[in-house]
């Protein structure tokens, strides 16, 4: 729409003579996405973006759609005859739209608030599971036929579910869509990370645009994945994932930007394309021999003449196994080549939310890797937020671009960085991160709890006025603030025995069952989080010297173990006095305590670090 009409001088004369045109950035200001999507859906009974509406001086819709071509189409009306429809009907009846606005947003705002309250579908777990198994594609992996869209929280999910109720089929699935996805064109060969969604059944053709959301979900499940198996390619995957989003999406300040357009120089997907006379004249005859065969380029290309590099035609185990020197140097080769290329825009934003969930899967990276370059990223990401996204009065902010720190951090922003902040926590055992989560999550609270109803709104008590407000839930291409808000609760709780914290999740569940029994595969976030309620939970607390060699080959031999539901804190002596949350783990003089609770039961703590390691070695999930 915006080259077919906004661009259009025709369309651009109607629109300015009779209309005040708003065109608003849905991730600077997801709260209007989400109450207009809402009004969209209850009018038309789909939505989607390009999300068109039509809206009296006060804010209040009386028409809603998606797109709509410059010209009348087949099925689509046209915007320049939309516009002048609507044109004529304010001047002659404008009084009928007016009174026809407010019912429409009477009528929202009633089915908005209107959710009957029960528990949780007592099977609700093995339905989810169910379900996904059922639209599970057994031959290219993902869920459905096309387009296809990763979805990792389907599988950190089915990860869990696949664990805790000791199901393979729940792991095979999760496995074989990791893979397939990696050998399909929306994983980009050369350049790393993946694109936004694959318009084909067997993820071929991307919609070439990255997010750098996608990409952080991605990357942690990945690591997951790689930890419960301890398959390299898992790894190298994650680690790709890493270079791609260093390469091309950090900030000089060591923050992250939004995403990546699909297009350069007016052409979908221009940059990522190659044809057969183009790597014939940058390849030696050797290299482009084993290339053609490597990626199955063809002389008729898969792309509209092009080629889109894939490992499509091999089989799974062939990934495995594969390791070739001929490979790297023809893509140090591909990737000098491209890199001369007009490059796509790139959108420079930088989000809270996004950014903190990025900051998560680093953590969880230098984790499990034992890598602490990654570690040393995650903090240094941390600290621009902390920086230029955090007031003085520890209000957090939505987004930062060009040194312009703007708009109220919606739930959204404290969710995930609510959550990076834990992840920090336990990836380092510095206890200013966990004093700054528990800070921010009572902030969080007063500024967002419904307190008459239940949930979470999206705004903050502090926000502008808005003809309604909306509660997130539905896990789509992230998991929504809710889910998180949720997962959060219940990870603060186990961390510092704090019940309360449990309460408000377990009403979370209650407030919300009513959409999770009707569709529970649109919420597996917050069933991965109802799945760690549920579950029989063990806590392991380390505490030793910063710098003890015991320590860090214990949590060497932990991070190597898939626990979904054991919580492992560290804490250093150094500054264990200082905090105070942690008073119950008295001084010993011995280099190292581990104390071990199991359902709210707790061990004497053992002192050798052997012994320590055997009992971790010999855990099972729960």
């Amino acid at each position: 729409m915006e080259k077919e009409s906004f661009e259009d001088v025709e369309v651009a004369k109607i629109l300015n003579e009779s209309f005040i045109a708003i065109k608003v950035d849905r991730e600077e200001r997801p709260d209007l996405d989400n109450i207009y999507m809402e009004v969209c859906l209850g009018l038309t009974g789909s939505g989607g973006w390009p999300l068109t509406l039509f809206l009296t001086p006060d804010k209040k819709p009386f028409f809603a759609g998606t797109y709509f071509p410059k010209h009348s189409m087949g099925q689509h009306s046209g915007l320049i005859e939309l516009l002048t429809i609507i044109r004529e009907q304010w001047k002659d009846n404008k009084s009928e739209l007016v009174n026809s606005a407010e019912e429409i947003t009477r009528i929202i705002k009633e089915n908005i608030g209107n959710i009957n309250q029960h528990e949780l579908d007592e099977h609700i777990i093995e339905k989810c599971f169910n379900t996904l198994e059922m639209t599970f594609d057994p031959k290219y992996g993902g869920f459905g036929s096309q387009p296809k869209f990763p979805t990792p929280h389907n599988l950190l999910f089915l990860l869990r579910y696949g664990i805790y109720h000791k199901e393979p089929k729940a792991l095979e699935i999760v496995e074989k869509t990791l893979i397939q996805m990696y050998k399909g064109g929306i994983f980009d060969h050369i350049g790393y990370g993946f694109s936004r969604y694959s318009v084909d059944n067997k993820w071929l053709v991307p919609h070439f645009e990255k997010m750098l959301y996608d990409n952080a979900i991605l990357l942690m499940t990945y690591i997951e994945a790689y930890q419960l198996t301890h398959k390299e390619l898992y790894k190298d995957i994650a680690e790709k994932i890493i270079t791609f989003v260093l390469n091309e999406m950090t900030s000089e300040q060591g923050a992250f930007y939004t995403a990546i357009d699909a297009d350069s120089e007016g052409e979908e997907g221009k940059f990522y394309l190659w044809t057969i006379n183009e790597l014939k004249t940058i390849l030696t005859p050797l290299e482009y021999n084993f290339l053609i065969k490597h990626f199955n380029v063809t002389d008729k290309g898969n792309f509209e003449g092009k080629t889109i590099l894939n490992l499509i035609h091999w089989d799974d185990e062939y990934l495995f196994d594969f390791d070739n020197n001929m490979l790297e140097k023809i893509h140090i080769k591909l990737y000098n080549v491209r890199e001369k290329r007009i490059h796509p825009h790139v959108d420079d934003k930088i989000l809270t939310s996004i950014n903190a969930l990025m900051i998560s899967s680093f953590a969880l990276a230098g984790k499990i890797f034992n890598n602490q370059k990654y570690l040393d990223i995650a903090e240094t990401a941390h600290e621009f937020i902390m920086n230029n996204l955090v007031t003085k009065e520890y209000r957090i902010l939505a987004r930062y671009r060009e040194g312009e720190a703007k708009y109220l951090g919606y739930l959204d922003d404290y969710a995930y960085f609510i959550s990076s902040l834990i992840e920090l926590f336990l990836a380092t055992g510095k206890h200013q991160y966990i004093d700054k989560a528990l800070d921010f999550n009572t902030r969080m609270i007063t500024l967002f709890e419904d307190v008459d109803h239940g949930g979470f709104f999206q705004t903050g008590k502090d926000s502008e006025e808005l003809i309604m407000k909306t509660k997130t839930i539905y896990d789509g291409a992230i998991p929504s603030a809710n889910s998180v808000v949720t997962m959060n609760l219940l990870r603060l709780a186990e961390i510092t025995d704090d019940i309360s914290l449990t309460n408000i999740a377990r009403e979370q569940f209650k407030y919300f069952s009513e959409k999770i029994n009707w569709t529970p595969q649109a919420y597996t976030y917050m069933l991965s989080a109802y799945l760690f309620y549920q579950a029989s939970k063990r806590k392991i607390v380390l505490v030793a010297d910063k710098n003890s060699k015991a320590l860090s080959e214990t949590c060497a031999v932990y991070n190597t173990k898939y626990l979904p539901f054991t919580t492992n804190i560290i804490l250093h002596k150094e500054t264990l006095a200082s905090s105070k949350i942690f008073t119950d783990y008295h001084n010993f003089t011995n280099e190292m305590a581990a104390y071990i609770c199991e359902d709210f039961q707790c061990n004497d703590p053992i002192f050798s670090k052997n012994e320590i390691i055997n009992t971790i070695n010999k855990m099972k999930v729960f």
